[in-house]
């Protein structure tokens, strides 16, 4: 039985995003030792069947931060991406839909954001606004808005002279409700596809911003504090440190990549017949 790529893709992906959401859901209780307590004799000891991950420099349980760390991971991604996305589609939608001066300016000013270094625009609003969760969620949103405008610019703008539309304008329809009830639906699947693909970014630049000392601070668990933490051991061997929290990362982007790809093609009508061909 021949099985295909895109399937195996999907499966894995549905897979992982359930492991990942019971770890968050279930993180806290699951956890084998409390995640901040020390235990300065038993510093980095290797992965083994006390500590599956191995432990840090201060003795704490690694697999028991990595595990703790996924609902602030998730969290802070799924956070970030919701407001981006609801804030860019109407701004988007409104712009595709009224056309003109407006349309254009936004265009232009999209367009200078999305010239600028995207990590780099983040760095300094979170240095501006202080270490603070709230402030990866704000930042990491604020620079995705140019993907959503951009993107539910041009879907509207195609859509809003299309038959139905202009048959529920003669009938009387509202703009609002024409715009928001009518063509913004027709806008999800992709906006759908676009958001899967944005948590896997959001993860990374959250991460990132924590790696550099610019996110969240020690001695919270979270994914890129903690392979922050362990780079520096890695030449003298303690290689748990980084590569644990680094997996869990490298899984949970890879997962919503698959969700992306899987979800692209499932509302792709080209890309269903040839999978259907396959």
């Amino acid at each position: 039985m021949k099985i295909s790529l895109p399937r195996v893709g999907t499966a894995s992906g549905l897979l992982l995003l359930a492991l990942f959401l019971a770890a968050a859901l279930l993180g806290p209780s699951l956890a084998p030792v409390d995640p901040l307590a020390t235990d300065v004799a038993n510093r980095l000891q290797p992965p083994g069947a006390a500590h599956w991950f191995g432990t840090d420099a201060l003795g704490r349980d690694l697999f028991s931060r990595v595990l703790v760390a996924t609902r602030l991971d998730l969290g802070m991604a799924a956070g970030a991406v919701v407001l981006s996305l609801l804030a860019g589609s109407a701004v988007g939608a409104w712009c595709g839909f009224v056309g003109g001066g407006l349309d254009r300016w936004v265009g232009r000013l999209v367009d200078v954001l999305m010239a600028f270094p995207l990590f780099v625009v983040a760095m300094a609003l979170v240095a501006a606004w202080g270490n603070s969760v709230s402030s990866i969620v704000y930042a990491t949103a604020l620079i995705n808005l140019p993907f959503y405008i951009r993107l539910v610019r041009t879907e509207v703008s195609v859509r809003r002279n299309a038959g139905y539309v202009v048959a529920a304008r003669l009938g009387g329809t509202a703009a609002p409700r024409l715009l928001f009830g009518v063509l913004l639906p027709h806008v999800l699947p992709v906006l759908a596809v676009q958001g899967s693909i944005n948590l896997g970014w959001a993860l990374l630049n959250g991460a990132g911003l924590s790696f550099i000392g610019l996110g969240v601070r020690p001695p919270t668990a979270e994914w890129g504090v903690l392979v922050s933490e362990g780079a520096p051991y890695i030449i003298t061997g303690q290689w748990w440190l980084a590569f644990f929290p680094g997996l869990a990362l490298f899984a949970a982007v890879g997962c919503f990549t698959l969700l992306g790809d899987a979800l692209r093609d499932l509302l792709d009508p080209r890309g269903a017949a040839e999978a259907a061909h396959a």
